[in-house]
C-alpha cells in the first residue's frame, strides 16, 4: 500500500495538471463554442481526448478504420503525417464528404494525430504480442527513446488544411524485472506506441526526465494542434 501511495505521489509530480484536470473541465466554457466551430477528433485515444479538454474545447470523436500497416515510410517524421493523413481521408469519407459540410452556417474542423516510438533507429508502434511488448519495455529501462508524434486539422466547410509533428526524447531510470512483467500483462501497453505511456502509475516513478512536451508524448502536440485551428478558420 505504502508502494503504491509513493507512485502515485510521483505520477502526480511528473504530470501536476492531472490532479486538477476533472474540476477544470467541469467549469470550462468551450472554446470551439466561443469561437463558431465545431470540433471532430478522430481518435479514441484516451490522453489526446484530455489534451483537447485541458485546451478548452468541446468536441464529438469519429474514428478512423484503416489498416495503419499496409501504410509504411522510411522516415517516422513521414509516418506519422501519412497516418494522420489517412485517418482524416477515412473519416470524412464516414461522414459522407466534405461536400457534405459546405452549406454549414459554422465550419467543422477535423483534428487526427498518430504518434510512434523510435529506439535506436527503429521505428515502433503498438506492441502485437507479449515478447514484443518485452523487447520495447526492457529496451527503454536505463535508456531512452525517442517520440514523433502528428497532428492534422482540417476544415470540412473550406477544405482548407494544416498538418506537421513535433518531436520529444523519454529517458527512464532502471525498470524492474516485477513490474516488465505487470506491464506486459496490462492491456493498455498494446495500446500505445511503443508500449509507452508516460501516465501509466507503474511507469511514471521510473521515468527520469523528457524532452521536449509531455503532450507530444501523450499523443496530441498541444502548440502544434492550437496553431493548425487558427491556421484553418
Amino acid at each position: 500500500m505504502v508502494k503504491l501511495f509513493l507512485q502515485f505521489l510521483l505520477f502526480f509530480a511528473i504530470f501536476p495538471s492531472s490532479l486538477f484536470r476533472l474540476e477544470h473541465n467541469a467549469t470550462m466554457t468551450s472554446k470551439a463554442m466561443e469561437r463558431g466551430f465545431k470540433l471532430i477528433l478522430g481518435s479514441q485515444s484516451m490522453a489526446r481526448k484530455r489534451i483537447l479538454a485541458e485546451m478548452g474545447y468541446d468536441y464529438t470523436i469519429v474514428t478512423a478504420d484503416i489498416d495503419e500497416k499496409a501504410i509504411r515510410t522510411d522516415k517516422p517524421e513521414d509516418l506519422v503525417v501519412a497516418l494522420a493523413e489517412a485517418k482524416a481521408n477515412e473519416i470524412i469519407s464516414k461522414l459522407g464528404g466534405e461536400s457534405q459540410f459546405a452549406h454549414d452556417p459554422q465550419p467543422t474542423l477535423l483534428v487526427t494525430a498518430d504518434t510512434v516510438v523510435v529506439y535506436k533507429g527503429v521505428i515502433r508502434e503498438k506492441p502485437t504480442t507479449k515478447e514484443e511488448a518485452r523487447e520495447f519495455i526492457k529496451g527503454y529501462s536505463g535508456s531512452h527513446g525517442g517520440v514523433v508524434g502528428s497532428v492534422l486539422v482540417r476544415n470540412l466547410k473550406t477544405g482548407v488544411k494544416r498538418g506537421g509533428w513535433d518531436k520529444a526524447e523519454v529517458y527512464f531510470h532502471e525498470i524492474p524485472e516485477q513490474v516488465i512483467d505487470d506491464l506486459i500483462d496490462d492491456a493498455v501497453t498494446y495500446k500505445v506506441a511503443g508500449g509507452l505511456t508516460l501516465e501509466h502509475p507503474l511507469i511514471s516513478p521510473f521515468v527520469d526526465s523528457v524532452v521536449g512536451g509531455v503532450d507530444t508524448v501523450m499523443g496530441l502536440p498541444k502548440e502544434l494542434t492550437e496553431k493548425f485551428i487558427n491556421d484553418v478558420l
